[in-house]
């Protein structure tokens, strides 16, 4: 089924692992045609043009932009049908969800048998962090979807090339997707038979019956549970987390005059991990920083003993809900304007998209993922039908925003100076707060926890542990990614400081003490932090800030005056509160095994620390100040 213009494009890499394993990918998928994609333009262009082609995607009204939509049934992440293959008797872990191996394979191979009949087949090379770069993976994909594979040209860097560089090597991660039979409107028809199984056994992974991105994207977060073992294996790390440029002024905080001019700023990079709906993106796209990730980082003790950090991709598949020009511009400026560019799931009318929470009205009939749609109409589980999906996504090159940092695409990465962890509560933690260490900071990191708000389906207010925020894709036990942690940590000449913040603290009356906007004061307080402009007060949690401190930070950025009683609300420490919340932490952690000793006798040291605070001011709730006297 190879002509010999694509099997000389195959040949041409010089490794037969490749040949073999697109060998077996054709004799087991059986597709009408094969087509290898190198990374010249005519190639990368053709599968652009297949998936206009196929109706994967259609035409906007705005050059460039295009719009594809997934199944009814085919909107998210599918948690329940990813799965690791273990051999008999392997265990990871009570958070993550596996099947034996040889039973896992067999079902999952039967359902990719014949799944490309009829279809033409794409082989795809692609590289896991910058080219030329020791952080880097290469990574093969096979695909029968051209909006899987155009997709993937957009959010990752080109990989063919790289492949020539190793030699006769199997190191590199393979992935195999189809969306199986396909109904009358182009949607995988076999919902009931999506899997997405991972085999960490060969650094392989087999999906199939699905679209949405989440469950297709193979080099998304499938490849980053791959990374993470090889990562932990290898003593470097896998983090799903951000990277961005904090721009403090260039003379420092401690200058009479602080505001940062045109062309005087120094850059101090950061790197963060949120749960989801916590503030990663907007942090990340703080309006006056730079960014270098959004979603997914490699990281390495670098050659003068520092951490330095890589973006894994090189575009960004975001949640659009909400993307509006108040609280998100340079976003929604590049969504509005002609560049090449992925809208998924929205609401497609008069040659436009529409979503949620976009800041204008919505129209009232057009097109979506449930086919024709008008207001009121309901799906087939009897449902109303919103005009766009709560999970639709917007594909784009990172370059293709104005805030993108100038080390984005480095291969050496960037220094991290310092690590950003938020979670979600009402009730406990401060606005920021830096740790009293490095293992004290690996602590607060893996007891991030996330509230349930009434927009979540279950009952609100239940509080989730997510350390690092990366539960979900950990495989490997959480004790060894823990000690990781620390391990490298011990390496490190120059330790990166760990921060958390909260953006969510309520007040008696229910409402947010922080606007949208004060976290720019946060991260800018970090960064002042990170090189020693700032004072702070210990207390049992950690460092925070001191009043004048944020005071001159609030008017600086927001010629606002930041008044004592705001100050005193939102960095009280909640000491009843804090001491439930690590009272959780310790039975959650109560139930893994291999967690390191260091760990345990951080999180002792902790509760200690703050029942003696309790003990010595007999209440529950502190000032700053008091922490002063």
């Amino acid at each position: 089924m190879l002509d010999q213009t694509n099997l000389r494009k195959l040949e041409a890499l010089g490794n037969e692992h490749v040949l073999e394993r697109v060998n077996e990918a054709i004799y087991l998928c059986k597709p009408a045609r094969v087509s290898v994609i190198t990374d010249s333009d005519e190639d990368i262009k053709y599968v652009r043009e297949l998936s206009l082609k196929n109706g994967e995607e259609r035409r906007l009204a705005t050059k460039g932009h295009t719009v594809h939509f997934d199944g009814y049934y085919d909107q998210g992440r599918d948690r329940a049908n990813t799965k690791y293959l273990l051999p008999v008797g392997a265990k990871i872990g009570r958070h993550v969800s596996s099947t034996e191996r040889e039973d896992g394979l067999k079902e999952v191979l039967e359902f990719l048998d014949g799944s490309m009949q009829g279809k033409e087949m794409l082989v795809r090379f692609f590289c896991l962090g910058p080219l030329n770069s020791e952080f880097s993976i290469p990574a093969l994909q096979i695909t029968d979807s051209a909006y899987v594979a155009h997709s993937e040209d957009m959010l990752y860097r080109k990989g063919y090339e790289q492949f020539k560089n190793l030699g006769n090597s199997d190191q590199f991660f393979f992935f195999l997707h189809s969306a199986g039979r396909l109904d009358k409107n182009g949607h995988t028809a076999d919902i009931d038979k999506r899997r997405m199984y991972i085999d960490l056994e060969n650094d392989d992974v087999y999906t199939v019956n699905n679209q949405y991105a989440g469950n297709s994207l193979g080099l998304k977060k499938l490849a980053m549970r791959l990374a993470i073992r090889k990562a932990v294996q290898e003593g470097w790390m896998t983090e799903h987390m951000f990277i961005m440029a904090a721009h403090g002024p260039k003379g420092g905080w401690k200058l009479p005059s602080s505001v940062p001019t045109s062309g005087r700023f120094r850059k101090t990079y950061f790197t963060g991990g949120f749960p989801s709906a916590c503030g990663k993106t907007s942090t990340a796209m703080i309006p006056g920083q730079t960014i270098v990730a959004d979603d997914i980082s490699y990281k390495r003790v670098w050659k003068d003993g520092t951490l330095h950090a890589v973006n894994v991709e090189q575009g960004i598949f975001g949640i659009i809900e909400n993307v509006n020009p108040k609280d998100d511009p340079v976003i929604y400026k590049a969504l509005t304007t002609p560049r090449e560019l992925i809208f998924s799931n929205v609401l497609f009318a008069d040659g436009r998209p529409y979503w949620l929470g976009m800041g204008r009205e919505l129209p009232a009939k057009g097109i979506n993922y449930s086919g024709e749609w008008h207001k009121g109409v309901k799906g087939p589980d009897g449902n109303e039908i919103p005009p766009a999906n709560k999970n639709a996504r917007y594909t784009i090159r990172l370059q293709e925003l104005e805030n993108v940092d100038e080390m984005a695409d480095h291969p050496d990465g960037v220094p991290i100076s310092g690590f950003i962890f938020g979670g979600r509560d009402s009730d406990t933690t401060v606005p920021v707060c830096q740790s009293l260490g490095w293992e004290h900071g690996v602590l607060l990191a893996a007891s991030v926890e996330s509230e349930t708000t009434a927009a979540t389906l279950g009952k609100p207010g239940v509080r989730t542990i997510d350390p690092m925020a990366n539960l979900d894709f950990l495989s490997i036990p959480l004790g060894k990614y823990i000690g990781n942690y620390l391990k490298i940590g011990r390496q490190l000449k120059t330790k990166p400081l760990i921060f958390t913040v909260n953006y969510f603290l309520k007040g008696k009356d229910g409402n947010y003490l922080n606007t949208k906007l004060d976290k720019e004061a946060w991260l800018m307080w970090m960064e002042g932090r990170v090189h020693g402009d700032f004072d702070a007060i210990e207390t049992p949690v950690g460092l925070i800030p001191r009043y004048e401190d944020i005071r001159k930070l609030f008017m600086h950025i927001f010629g606002r005056d930041y008044k004592k009683h705001e100050y005193e609300q939102q960095f009280s420490i909640r000491i009843g509160k804090l001491l439930e919340k690590f009272k959780r932490v310790e039975e959650f952690y109560a139930e893994e095994q291999e967690v390191p000793q260091h760990f345990i006798n951080e999180l002792e040291s902790q509760q200690g620390r703050l029942i003696q605070a309790r003990d010595r001011f007999r209440k529950d709730v502190v000032s700053p100040e008091e922490f002063e006297e």
